[in-house]
């Protein structure tokens, strides 16, 4: 069982800057990939960014140059650096981290992230 624990949401304003992290534990942890989610009420949820045990990284394009995804695998921990924030960029965020011995993937509980004037 793995519990996933996301910080750092908030509100900022256009073009201003949010780190979100989302820290892994549980017994026997062992993580392969982790990454980020989010979803707009009406929407479907989207991935916006994923990084492999061994640091490899993808993006949706509308966050390409803006965000970056990392992980301190000594932590089990991820984060998402998300610079020049749109209002567009408004939604709950999910982090994610697939179990290495037993695929599965977990969730966290969402953070809201707000770009407003």
């Amino acid at each position: 069982q793995v519990q996933l624990v996301e910080s750092g949401g908030g509100l900022v304003q256009p073009g201003g800057s949010l780190r979100l992290a989302c820290a892994a534990s549980g017994s026997d942890v062992s993580i392969n990939a982790m990454g980020w989610y989010r979803q707009v009420p009406g929407k479907e949820r989207e991935l916006v960014a994923a990084i492999t045990s061994g640091g490899r990284t993808n993006y949706v394009d509308s966050v390409k140059g803006r965000f970056t995804i990392s992980r301190d695998n000594a932590k089990n921990t991820e984060y998402l650096q998300m610079n020049s924030l749109k209002p567009e960029d408004t939604a709950v965020y999910y982090c994610i981290a697939e179990t290495r011995v037993v695929p599965y993937i977990y969730w966290g509980q969402g953070t809201q992230v707000t770009v407003s004037s």
